[in-house]
């Protein structure tokens, strides 16, 4: 198994990818503190891990990641209940106002920024030291395609993740001498809870119906097919394993292929 016995820090736990991140780490025999806002997204995750016979530890700490201390309080009970970190999975996110940028609420900007690239760096930077004394560790930025590919009213959103970007880039180049490395997946439509919801809501606002705009999406994708989000979870475990281990500063699209202008 990919992670056998490694500690993991998964955060953003949730319906769609946080979960199946959660399962996925599972299945490949990690030890798992998972993180969210909400403590009942974390119970649902857990219960889900029993009733799927997974029976790997687990420490559940509600965190906001734009809480300095509240990030600070997961690696310390981390540390705690398992002695290590081996690996951190940056998954938590805050989309931000879905609106065209010339009428955004940047307020709006503002939070999403506080998610997306400062609470992603500071649970980063509580890690580090332990994956320094541990002679490395491996961070996996959960990033998005739409910073590559204008989508209408994420302008927000991109540009939060776009950050992210530039400062997992340093982080890799900065880190790798202490033999921790820092990769990013670059994640399409995923179908789940989510990407669900928001075909609905397109289909409800061009005045179609949800298979039809399914359909004018899958278009776009050489599979032909939105990727279930469980499947794209494992592209993140692959990076946070030792099957990556000569891979630092990568960008992995995640995205079944839909091919787009670098």
């Amino acid at each position: 198994m990919l992670l056998q016995d490694k500690v993991i820090i998964i955060s953003g736990i949730g319906p769609g990818m946080g979960k199946e991140l959660a399962i996925e780490a599972a299945k490949q025999g990690a030890k798992l503190a998972i993180a969210a806002r909400t403590a009942s997204k974390l119970d649902d995750s857990e219960a889900e891990l029993r009733e799927l016979g997974l029976d790997n530890a687990i420490i559940k700490v509600p965190t906001d990641i734009s809480d300095k201390a509240q990030c600070q309080n997961l690696v310390d009970k981390t540390i705690a209940a398992f002695g290590r970190i081996d690996c951190l999975i940056n998954s938590a996110y805050n989309p931000g106002p879905f609106a065209p940028i010339e009428s955004a609420d940047l307020n709006g900007w503002r939070e999403a920024l506080d998610v997306n690239l400062f609470g992603t760096i500071q649970l980063t930077q509580a890690v580090i030291p332990h994956m320094k004394a541990a002679g490395g560790g491996a961070i996996v930025m959960i990033n998005t395609m739409v910073t590559r590919k204008p989508l209408a009213g994420q302008g927000g959103y991109a540009t939060s993740k776009s950050a992210l970007t530039s400062a997992t880039a340093h982080l890799a180049l900065e880190l790798g001498q202490y033999n921790i490395r820092v990769n990013s997946a670059y994640m399409g439509w995923m179908m789940g809870p989510p990407v669900e919801s928001a075909l609905k809501m397109m289909a409800k606002g061009y005045g179609s119906d949800y298979e039809t705009v399914k359909a004018d999406v899958e278009k776009t994708i050489a599979l032909g097919k939105i990727p279930d989000d469980a499947d794209c979870a494992k592209a993140a475990i692959f990076l946070a394993s030792d099957y990556a281990c000569a891979i630092t500063g990568a960008a992995l699209d995640v995205n079944g292929g839909e091919f787009f202008p670098r």
